[in-house]
């Protein structure tokens, strides 16, 4: 715990000289950066502005969103234009086929659940598969903006209610415990899917149920 606090200390002396003149707008702009392919201490940075001006929580919720979804403008683009053989380049034959799978099946959730979720996370591999399997750009700027503010406002809830150390804490875990949480996580969302076809399914089936006789029917 004294190494998470030295390294949040640290980051926000260098946000009091570096970033404190840009007001808000850091925000906006630190996201953007961390979005592409330059990686930023973007949590420490986003608990420190919830946490020191905490009247304006939403707006820093918004900006790191917004920031993050026009941050990965980049790779879309690099994606795009030759995004499928730097996938097969990094990943194996068959995790770039499951990766494949997932955005065929339901694209949306395949990029917004990992755009919720903190470091570890391999986001920016799943922002260059959406650009690499084609999604159209209004989908992926929807789907990041979607779980990036889904993230932030989580942060900024857990920093308002418990303080910053919370989320530096909440941080630690997922990166060590990643996949234990991601599994967890994945079969939480298996089984909401799995429900939400069952209620589609039962008007359907309520609806061509057995016909109850009228008194006209003859026996």
């Amino acid at each position: 715990m004294n190494k998470l606090a030295h390294f949040v200390h640290a980051y926000s002396e260098w946000i009091k000289h570096v970033l404190v003149p840009l007001g808000p707008w850091g925000m906006l702009a630190l996201a953007a950066v961390d979005g592409s392919f330059l990686g930023m201490p973007l949590d420490a940075i986003f608990v420190y502005y919830v946490y020191t001006d905490r009247s304006r929580f939403l707006l820093y919720v918004l900006l790191g969103a917004a920031g993050s979804t026009l941050g990965s403008i980049v790779i879309y683009i690099i994606g795009y234009t030759g995004g499928e053989v730097l996938l097969r380049k990094r990943l194996s034959p068959a995790r770039f086929e499951k990766i494949h799978e997932s955005f065929d099946r339901h694209e949306f959730w395949a990029l917004m659940f990992p755009a919720m979720l903190p470091p570890p996370a391999p986001f920016k591999i799943f922002v260059l598969a959406a650009a690499a399997f084609e999604m159209s750009l209004a989908h992926f700027l929807l789907a990041i903006f979607a779980g990036r503010f889904l993230r932030f406002l989580i942060e900024a809830l857990l920093t308002l209610c418990f303080g910053p150390q919370i989320v530096t804490l909440t941080v630690s875990l997922f990166a060590h415990h990643f996949a234990a949480i991601l599994l967890a996580v994945g079969l939480i969302l298996v089984a909401w899917l799995v429900w939400r076809q069952a209620k589609r399914r039962r008007p359907a089936l309520d609806a061509d149920g057995p016909r109850r006789p009228s008194l006209g029917d003859s026996n």
